[in-house]
This record gives structure tokens, sequence and C-alpha cells, in this order.
């Protein structure tokens, strides 16, 4: 079961609402988020309803700001719960080009630094072969989030990217 509270004001003040579903459109239930409660499981929030716009992805804890998961703004309008029941191994192949092809390595690890282990900024499709991971915009787990689930991503846009530049990523492990 997860559950989580999302308040509209800082330091889990003003109006909250409990959720412990996937939502599509959060709208209805508050006008902005400035700070969220993880009971339990693990979330992907959207800065925009339908699952779209920057995503975030948050495990338990207590986050009294936005900035303390990363957020650019305090637009949440959507969410979704995951869960992986295995808690590993995980294993992630990247790739150089699209379609799976060009240079590639396999990491089963977090990556601090994309380009001192790859090489390169640039990752055009990616592999997820097994567990959750989070990739980041910028080294040192920094900038925009994409949430990976295990499956193909031929192409940067199908993981929600505008563009290849990837400079860190890590394995999502608190369930």
């Amino acid at each position: 079961m997860s559950k989580i509270t999302f308040y509209e004001d800082n330091n889990f003040q003003g109006r909250s609402y409990e959720c412990d579903a996937d939502c599509a459109d959060m709208h209805p239930h508050f006008s902005r988020c400035n700070s969220i409660k993880v009971d339990s499981g693990c979330w992907v929030l959207y800065e925009r309803p339908n699952y779209t716009g920057y995503q975030y992805v948050l495990t338990r804890g207590e986050y009294p700001e936005y900035k303390h998961w990363m957020g650019y703004n305090d637009s949440i309008r959507s969410c979704r719960t995951f869960s992986y029941t295995s808690g590993g191994p995980y294993r992630m192949r990247i790739y150089e080009r699209p379609n799976f092809q060009g240079q590639t390595m396999e990491f089963a690890e977090d990556c601090e630094s994309v380009q001192e282990r790859f090489r390169s900024r640039d990752v055009y499709s990616c592999n997820v072969l097994e567990g959750y991971w989070t990739l980041y915009e910028h080294p040192n787990y920094r900038g925009r989030q994409y949430f990976m689930r295990p499956g193909e991503y031929r192409k940067f846009s199908d993981w929600g990217a505008t563009c290849a530049t990837t400079g860190s990523f890590r394995r999502i492990t608190e369930f």
C-alpha cells in the first residue's frame, strides 16, 4: 500500500491532500504543492496533468519545500505509485545512438557522472533490464529527472527527455 500527502504550503502547512493511488489530474484537490510527506511506497510526480512535464521520483521521507525534491516550481498535477518487490538485481544498458546502436555500456550500480564512465554525456537509447532507475540531466544526481522502469527505450523521447544529455543515474532502492 502506498501513501503520500501533498501540502499547499512549506513545512506541511495549509490545505492538504492524501493520496494512495495513481491520479491523472490533481488540480481539483489543491492549487499548488510546496511540501510532501511520503509515508509508504515510491512515487513519480509530474508537473502537468496526465503524467506529463517534469518528473520527480520520491521515496519514503519528508520534503518540507519543493527544492528538497529538486522541484522547479510548486506545480504537481499528476502522480503515479510503483513498487518493485524483489529489491534487486539492477541492470541497465545505455547506448550512444538511437535504436541500441553504437557504443554501449552495462551498469548494475549508480553512476555519478556518465561522462566520466561512458566518455559521453549523450545517451540516445537505453535498455533497462532489471530494477527501477532515475536518470538525471546533470552529474551528481541533479537537474531534470526521468523515471525508468524495465523496458526498451529506443530514443531519449521514449523516457520523456527533450535531448540526449544525461549526467548521472541511480537505482531506486528504497521501498
